[in-house]
């Protein structure tokens, strides 16, 4: 994403407004330009492609987008690395001490530095030549790091990476957003609660899968100490949004006056019609390989029964749970089953506290036997669910006793 100083925004009352590029030809340009910088450069320091992208800068009234796209560039596509024989510091560190044992350190000269490689490298036995020893002893700083690979994106993703940067800056200081995700696919769903729980964001969900879900969620400026990281971390939710197919959202954001200094509310909306663009991939067909071989496996068997992937939404209050497989039986009746193989104490307690309030009578869970259970504080007793043993692997026929 962009820093603060690279995001274009202005105001239209209390509305915030991100500047957002048209994918023409003139755009197109200059993110061609920058890519093509990027390429050649490939194989030399970072220093020496900062004096490059600032000579394409020159006095360019479009020298913020330029550097926002290389920002984009440097952050998501490079890699740099530091490249010397030995760990940069460990180097100093021996060059250092051999350069006190010799002469002072103020009448130091690139010869005392040639005959201090040179020394050093006789120490080595010459596996390390003082060029390399000269070239590695500062390698660990961003100016000398190389740049050793680079993907290029094509100069239209990379406008879109930018427009998507833009709109991400916004909720950088949001005091609070509401989600409102309209009746959609519930693989949709699954994939934005998924992102929710990944970036820990603090929200209040209400709603089904048939009507849609309203999601509430506490912005970086509402919390008793404003954090820099839960605002990336809200930020980074955006782009999980972009596969949902019908959806709009209102926050509520905290600006500083640019004459005064003054904060004062803003104002941002967003919906499904943006025309931004998601650079996260739409989301794996299974969370783990647990459920992958149970799904393969079942497959492979001769039954009535059909396995259907993440169909149920559960409605809980304050939240929302999404078993893993729906399975159904030509002559209508219907069971959910979840998979319950991950270990850590305060899943497991949500977990079953959301079956529990789920209030479902075709419930079924597989409980790995590898869960310690007592540890996590978990009574099976008022459990609501038909429960299934495993080990390393669910067994669908362990499954199909229990439905038959």
């Amino acid at each position: 994403m962009l820093p603060t100083d690279l995001l274009m925004h202005r105001l239209q009352g209390e509305t915030i407004v991100p500047k957002c590029l048209k994918i023409d030809s003139k755009h197109l340009a200059i993110a061609l330009e920058i890519i093509t910088c990027f390429q050649d450069c490939q194989g030399a320091t970072q220093g020496e492609l900062d004096r490059q992208l600032l000579e394409l800068e020159g006095d360019s009234p479009d020298y913020g987008l330029k550097r926002g796209l290389a920002h984009l560039l440097k952050s998501s596509f490079c890699t740099f690395e530091a490249i010397s024989p030995l760990d940069p510091e460990q180097l100093r560190q021996r060059v250092f001490a051999l350069a006190a044992e010799t002469v002072p350190s103020s009448h130091a000269t690139e010869k005392t530095l040639d005959k201090l490689a040179t020394q050093l490298s006789q120490e080595l036995e010459r596996e390390v030549l003082p060029v390399e020893i000269k070239a590695g002893l500062y390698a660990d700083l961003n100016e000398n790091k190389i740049l050793t690979e680079f993907e290029a994106p094509t100069p239209e993703s990379l406008l879109h990476r930018y427009n998507l940067s833009q709109v991400q800056g916004v909720f950088y200081r949001a005091t609070h957003l509401t989600l409102n995700a309209h009746r959609n696919v519930p693989g949709e769903y699954k994939l934005l609660f998924r992102y929710l729980k990944l970036f820990q964001l603090m929200a209040y969900i209400e709603g089904d899968a048939d009507c849609g879900f309203t999601i509430t969620i506490d912005g970086p400026t509402s919390l008793f100490k404003p954090s820099t990281r839960y605002g990336l971390a809200l930020a980074k939710m955006i782009p999980a949004l972009l596969h949902v197919t019908k959806w709009s959202m209102k926050a509520t954001l905290q600006t500083r006056d640019f004459y005064t200094g003054d904060w004062k509310t803003g104002r941002f909306a967003l919906d499904s019609e943006c025309g931004l663009v998601s650079h996260y991939p739409p989301g794996k067909p299974y969370d783990s390989m647990l459920e992958a071989s149970f799904a393969d496996r079942w497959d492979a068997m001769k039954t009535n029964w059909v396995l259907e992937r993440e169909v149920d939404l559960i409605p809980i209050p304050g939240s929302v749970m999404i078993p893993d497989f729906r399975l159904v039986h030509p002559d209508g009746r219907t069971f959910l089953l979840e998979i319950v193989g991950y270990w850590r104490p305060e899943y497991l307690q949500k977990k079953f506290a959301q079956v529990r309030r789920s209030d479902r009578d075709n419930l079924i869970l597989a409980i790995s036997e590898r869960l310690n259970l007592e540890k996590a504080g978990v009574n099976l007793k008022d459990v609501p669910a038909r429960i299934v043993w495993f080990k390393d692997k669910l067994s669908p026929k362990s499954v199909l006793e229990v439905l038959d």
